[in-house]
């Protein structure tokens, strides 16, 4: 006689049983989950308000101005750069982004560090996991035999397990390597951003010197032509002179004021500009020391091409940049090829189940997987060609900034050759104006000459003066452009740790930064 067999309903009613804390933990999941998208549909644009807005526009002047020292007494040219250099809000953003690239390489370095992942979870079933086994025999064929459990229907795992991907540790290598070509690149960019602050201050200075120097005999000028034109006028009302006489005169008063005014309104804005570059407050006057117009000696226009260029090959922040990304190039190239290599990965656990059925809740497990992927041999050569093609690229970025570094430095050399002999022609110039301005006053005191002939050589001396401060200006900023092409800069401790008395001292104390190329010129 046959034995029964178990129907369908029989055994699953047999694993039935009363479950009220998976139901809730499935109503607690829906009630998280109509959270969320309750959440997301909220998501509205949430325009800025005004108060918002300038509670935030006033933290971040408070922030600009932190820890900047307050002007005391004229200001020097070291002192305006040393300023520039502690506190210029731009040169900040290079650091800030030098110390980042640090950081990422920090980072970066722990890629090739094996992985470390713990697990913990729940699991949980309405109906605990129940199996039949199904003995074989030739005369029935398989048969249910009565059912069993494997598993519980709600148990808890954990597991702790080490990872090392042999592929992730190639790629972490070449890329921290990488990294580090970056870090050098952003300190070869703040290099670049000190030269031209560097630039951008003296140019300003200058200019701020000039506003300062001639605003009062500006303003003098300006009032006596004013005066004149006043007084030409009421001759010209009442007819005491010839009216065409009177109108000429008061056209080359009117182009003199205009003159003039063009001059204070070039000048009004250099004390802005140079308030910009060292972050004094906006607004403020920036009283300058009273300064020699007198020029560096010309050392470096005596020193042979070939000794400027092999510097310039050295030292030039474009073209060490280009040199970097050439190596970060060739590292691609290495990273392509490690991750066509198949891929070896070791790994070790330590598990934990709280599922009762099992015999042992604890155990260790450790493997070792070899994998590759076969498209790898169909893409694998054209990945290479791709990352060669950056190489080719970079290398004719680097020739081609090698020849625009050796260009920039003959111009530069021209500039500054240009700009001494521009200086010297109007300092010639500003003198001899200086001379006819002294006559002219001692005539006009005892009324030999004309109100228009004084105005007219105030003027021109005036301009004379401005025009040998924009040469000295000139002169500077040739010299700052061409020692950036060659890429020195005064030695200086970190700005960060110096205090500004101690950054303008050293600054002071850099002494002409033509010397070094002078003493390892080649005889």
């Amino acid at each position: 006689m046959k034995s029964q067999e178990p129907s369908s309903a029989q055994a699953i009613s047999s694993t039935q049983r009363p479950d009220p804390g998976g139901w809730l933990l499935r109503l607690l999941g829906i009630t998280v989950a109509a959270a969320a998208l309750s959440a997301c549909s909220s998501i509205v644009p949430n325009e800025l308000g005004q108060q918002a807005l300038a509670q935030t526009n006033q933290a971040d002047r408070q922030a600009a101005q932190q820890d900047v020292e307050p002007i005391q007494g004229a200001l020097t040219l070291d002192e305006a750069m040393a300023r520039a250099l502690k506190y210029n809000l731009e040169r900040r953003t290079r650091l800030m982004e030098e110390a980042l690239a640090l950081n990422q390489l920090d980072v970066g370095k722990l890629d090739m560090l094996p992985k470390l992942m713990a697990q913990a979870g729940y699991t949980d079933r309405n109906r605990e996991r129940a199996t039949y086994s199904m003995p074989y025999t030739p005369q029935y064929g398989p048969k249910a035999t009565n059912s069993s459990f494997s598993s519980q229907a709600s148990h808890g795992t954990a597991d702790l397990g080490l990872t090392w991907n042999m592929i992730d540790l190639g790629l972490g290598y070449y890329g921290s390597r990488q990294q580090a070509d970056r870090v050098l690149i952003a300190a070869e960019k703040r290099r670049k951003a000190m030269h031209l602050l560097m630039q951008d201050v003296r140019t300003a200075y200058w200019r701020a010197a000039a506003a300062q120097k001639l605003r009062a005999e500006v303003s003098r000028t300006l009032a006596m032509a004013e005066k004149a034109l006043a007084d030409s006028r009421k001759v010209e009302t009442e007819r005491m002179r010839n009216p065409l006489d009177a109108l000429r005169y008061q056209r080359q008063l009117l182009e003199n004021l205009r003159l003039l005014e063009a001059i204070e309104q070039e000048l009004s804005i250099a004390q802005v500009e140079l308030a910009t570059l060292i972050n004094a407050p906006i607004g403020q006057a920036v009283p300058i020391a009273e300064t020699q117009l007198n020029l560096a000696d010309d050392s470096v226009l005596k020193l042979p091409l070939e000794r400027l260029e092999q510097v310039a090959l050295e030292h030039n922040a474009d073209l060490r940049e280009q040199h970097y990304n050439s190596r970060i190039a060739r590292e691609e190239v290495r990273k392509t090829l490690a991750r066509l290599f198949p891929n070896l990965s070791f790994n070790y656990g330590l598990k934990y189940d709280s599922d009762r059925y099992l015999v042992h809740n604890h155990w260790n497990e450790a493997g070792v997987q070899l994998s590759f992927n076969l498209f790898n041999l169909l893409t694998g050569p054209t990945q290479i060609k791709l990352a060669e093609a950056g190489v080719s690229l970079a290398d004719q970025r680097r020739v081609a900034t090698q020849m625009a570094v050796v260009t920039q430095v003959h111009l530069a050399r021209l500039q500054l050759a240009n700009a001494r002999s521009q200086f010297a022609r109007a300092d010639a110039i500003y003198a001899t104006d200086q001379k006819i301005a002294e006559q002219v006053r001692n005539r006009a005191s005892v009324r030999a000459q004309s109100q228009l002939d004084q105005v007219a050589n105030e003027t021109t001396a005036i301009l004379s003066l401005l025009r040998r401060y924009q040469a000295l200006a000139q002169v500077h900023t040739a010299e700052n452009r061409l020692m950036a092409n060659l890429g020195i800069e005064p030695r200086i401790g970190s700005t960060g740790e110096l205090s500004l008395a101690q950054l303008t001292e050293e600054l002071k104390g850099s002494g002409n930064p033509w010397a070094a190329l002078k003493q390892a010129a080649p005889q």
